[in-house]
């Protein structure tokens, strides 16, 4: 019978009811009479592209036909060859927001911010006095607009010149009584973001303020991190914060907020001692549109991809152990999908083509149920083989991969304990008719209820199919 390998990550806060990891692969439907209803692929691997600074690298954003970049504390011009000069020294250690209006580069550092003139070359902190900080930017109608820390204030700069600011070009976001927490410039409406409220003003064109609320473009759903807020999908995402709680991930509809994570996403996130760091980047590859989500404190990164509406996992792998991904932030530059590292200075490339980590080994790991749901009549039951429904025949010439491996092990109390590691090959280089196969995989026992959990960490092609299950009841 065809075992449920496929799906999405969900490992609910039960795992006897649900252990369905997935990390560093994601799923593809195939609708046009594919040989099945969709594949895992493996996630892109991390190809180094230049290392600028000591990092890490806390920001990128490229206008003008070059990229910049904040590594440690400071601002680099990266050209399409991937040569790095330094423009000056910014402040801070978390991330930073970054807008242009064609001509500046504004990077605001919560709360000391810069301005970079790429016709003039000056660089340099923005001094007016009236200036009260900024948390996040963004750019319109000829304007940056940002929001004041701890306050429910926004700014606007003067048009076309971010280093000065006018002592009356300010209003208060005061639909409810919350603080601002960030905001994001889509489709010529500003978005603010409070704690426990969105609402969206836009540019009306007055005298004395050009910003104006939308009226009814409000909602009481707030933002739990100002860096998670991030546009996709002619949309935006962001995670949530309320009145009743927070910890879960939303997507613009119209001016309300859609929630798209799941109850196991949200038990993950909601399990973490502090939310508030977390940030996200998007990026778009070969038609997939993810939204990356990062929680340092909770060591975790999570993918949710809009053209499946499915959740993964994406993370490192160090000293046995996965931890949260490497990549800090993303900009689309010279080609490549760019991503800026969380503890050095290296820009990586995202590519599908390539299977490490910056040489070094990227795990992936899928688990699953073994009897497809509402099928377990819960009789004790002989698993007499597996057989992966992968491409096979993938192994490199030489080296780690020549004789590429995938990992079964499996769980008969739901997911608590493991059994050890059975090997079994993936197929030498050519050998695609190689049978990815396991035999002889004894009885379930206890409950009764079997998970699977199927990984690897060659630097090989990935893609999962299916995989089908020989198994038989016993009577008691």
């Amino acid at each position: 019978m065809k075992t449920p390998i496929l799906g999405q990550a969900y490992v609910a806060r039960s795992v006897n009811a649900a252990d369905n990891r997935m990390v560093n692969l994601f799923p593809e439907a195939t609708p046009e009479n594919g040989k099945d209803v969709g594949f895992l692929n493996r996630a892109p691997g991390l190809r180094l592209l230049a290392t600028v600074g000591s990092g890490p690298v806390r920001g990128m954003w490229q206008y003008g036909g070059y990229g910049y970049v904040v590594s440690s504390n400071t601002l680099y011009r990266v050209d399409a060859a991937w040569n790095a000069t330094v423009l000056g020294t910014v402040s801070g250690s978390g991330p930073v927001s970054m807008s242009d209006n064609g001509t500046q580069l504004f990077v605001a550092c919560n709360p000391l911010s810069y301005i970079y003139n790429a016709t003039t070359g000056v660089f340099a902190q923005i001094t007016d006095p009236d200036f009260a900080g900024a948390v996040t930017v963004g750019y319109i109608d000829g304007y940056f607009v940002f929001n004041q820390p701890n306050s429910q204030t926004i700014w606007v700069t003067q048009l076309l010149d971010g280093t000065s600011v006018d002592p009356l070009e300010f209003a208060s976001a005061e639909g409810s009584p919350d603080n601002l927490v960030g905001l994001i410039v889509d489709h010529r409406e500003v978005w603010l973001f409070g704690t426990n409220s969105v609402e969206v003003w836009y540019d009306s064109g007055n005298v004395n303020f050009p910003l104006e609320r939308i009226q009814g473009a409000f909602n009481e759903i707030g933002c739990a991190a100002p860096y998670s807020i991030a546009k996709l999908d002619n949309g935006l995402f962001w995670l949530g914060s309320d009145a009743r709680g927070n910890g879960i991930v939303y997507r613009a509809n119209g001016y309300t907020g859609q929630r798209v994570s799941t109850h196991a996403i949200e038990f993950a996130i909601q399990n973490y001692a502090n939310i508030s760091d977390a940030f996200a980047y998007t990026y778009q590859q070969e038609g997939h549109a993810f939204y990356v989500l990062t929680f340092p404190t909770g060591n975790a990164t999570w993918v949710y991809d809009v053209a499946t509406g499915a959740w993964h996992e994406r993370a490192a792998f160090y000293n046995g152990q996965f931890s949260r991904h490497a990549s800090n932030c993303q900009m689309s530059f010279s080609n490549e999908i760019v991503v800026g590292d969380c503890a050095s200075g290296n820009l990586y490339a995202f590519d599908l083509d390539v299977y490490a980590d910056n040489g070094g080994a990227q795990r992936w790991l899928r688990s699953w149920r073994a009897i497809p749901s509402g099928q377990n009549n819960l009789k004790r039951t002989a698993q007499h083989s597996l057989q992966l429904d992968c491409e096979t025949g993938v192994g490199l010439n030489t080296g780690q991969g020549s004789d590429p491996q995938a990992m079964l092990r499996w769980s008969d109390d739901g997911g608590h304990t493991w059994s050890n590691e059975h090997w079994a090959s993936m197929g030498a280089i050519g050998a695609s008719g190689t049978r990815t196969f396991w035999r002889r995989l004894g009885m379930t026992d206890k409950l009764r209820d079997r998970v699977y959990e199927v990984s690897g960490s060659d630097p090989v092609k990935v893609a999962l199919i299916g995989a089908e299950l020989s198994v038989s009841s016993t009577n008691g």
